[in-house]
C-alpha cells in the first residue's frame, strides 16, 4: 500500500496527469510488480524466513506451498507487470520497474546476509515508486521525480534501522547482518540520528529550487526537527511509529502546498 501510495504520488506531482483509465493501468501493474518481488524475495529466503519467529508462517516455511510454484508465480508476475507497464507507459517507467525489481530480489536480499549496508541498497527499490510515477506521467527524469526519489530513499533509512532494532533477536536467529546485529546500541543509534538529519536536509531542498513555497518549508522543518528529536531520545519503535506519520505528511504538503 505504501508502494502504491508513492507511485500515485509521483503521478499527481508531474504537470500533466495522463488518463485516468492510464494512471489506473499503471497502479496495478505496480501492485503486480509488488507481489512478483515479494514473491521472488520470498523464494530466495525461504530457509532463512524458518528461522525467524516473524516469518515462519508464510506459506513457504511452513510448508503450506511449494518453492516451484513459488519461483513460477514470480517469474510470471514479473512478465506480466512490466508488460503492462510498458503499454501503459513508456520504455523509461518499465526500466526503473525493472530497477527496483532486480536491485530488491537479486542484490539486497542476498546482501543482508554479508553487510548491515545492504539498507542503502534496499533503499533505492523502495524509493523508484514516486520516480516511477513522475516518468509515467512525463517520460523524463526532472528534479521534482528525483526530490520525491530522495525522500523516500532518506526515509527508509530510520524506518528499517529502527525495525532492526527491534527485530535484532529474530534478524540474528536468521543470520542476516542488519544493523542492530552487527554495531552496538550507541552505534545504531548515532547512525539512525544522522540519517534522519540527512532527510531533513534533503526535505528543505524544494524551495531553493524553485519546487515548492514557504509554507511547504515551514511544515517540513518542523516534521524533520521532530523526527530528529523522536530518534535521539526515544526507542526504536516511536522512531518506527514517528516515520509512519512522517511520511505521508510531508509528501502531502509537497502535493498541496
Amino acid at each position: 500500500s505504501l508502494v502504491l501510495f508513492t507511485a500515485a504520488t509521483g503521478i499527481f506531482a508531474a504537470p500533466s496527469v495522463p488518463s485516468l483509465w492510464r494512471a489506473a493501468v499503471f497502479v496495478g501493474a505496480t501492485a503486480l510488480l509488488v507481489i512478483a518481488a515479494n514473491t521472488l524475495n520470498c523464494w530466495i529466503e525461504r530457509e532463512i524466513d524458518a528461522l525467524m519467529k516473524r516469518t515462519q508462517s508464510r506459506p513457504l516455511p511452513a510448508g503450506r506451498l511449494e518453492p516451484r510454484v513459488a519461483l513460477i508465480s514470480g517469474s510470471v508476475l514479473t512478465v506480466v507487470s512490466l508488460a503492462l507497464l510498458f503499454w501503459s507507459t513508456n520504455p523509461l517507467t518499465t526500466l526503473l520497474g525493472f530497477i527496483a525489481l532486480v536491485s530488491y530480489a537479486a542484490v539486497y536480499t542476498p546482501l543482508k546476509r554479508v553487510t548491515p549496508w545492504s539498507v542503502l541498497v534496499g533503499s533505492v527499490p523502495g524509493a523508484l515508486p514516486p520516480l516511477m510515477g513522475w516518468t509515467a506521467a512525463t517520460n523524463s527524469l526532472d528534479l521534482p521525480g528525483w526530490f520525491l526519489f530522495g525522500v523516500l530513499f532518506f526515509w527508509q533509512l530510520p524506518h528499517f534501522i529502527a525495525i532492526s532494532v527491534y527485530l535484532k533477536d529474530d534478524f540474528e536467529r536468521g543470520g542476516l547482518r542488519v544493523m542492530s546485529v552487527v554495531y552496538s546500541p550507541r552505534a545504531v543509534k548515532i547512525w539512525t540520528f544522522v540519517f534522519t538529519v540527512m532527510m531533513l536536509g534533503w526535505s528543505l531542498i524544494p524551495q531553493p529550487l524553485g519546487l515548492s513555497g514557504t509554507a511547504y518549508t515551514v511544515i517540513a522543518a518542523l516534521l524533520g526537527l521532530g523526527f530528529c528529536v523522536v530518534a535521539a531520545v526515544s526507542n526504536a519503535r516511536r522512531v518506527f511509529g514517528y516515520s509512519l506519520i512522517y511520511l505521508p505528511l510531508i509528501i502531502l504538503a509537497y502535493l498541496l502546498l
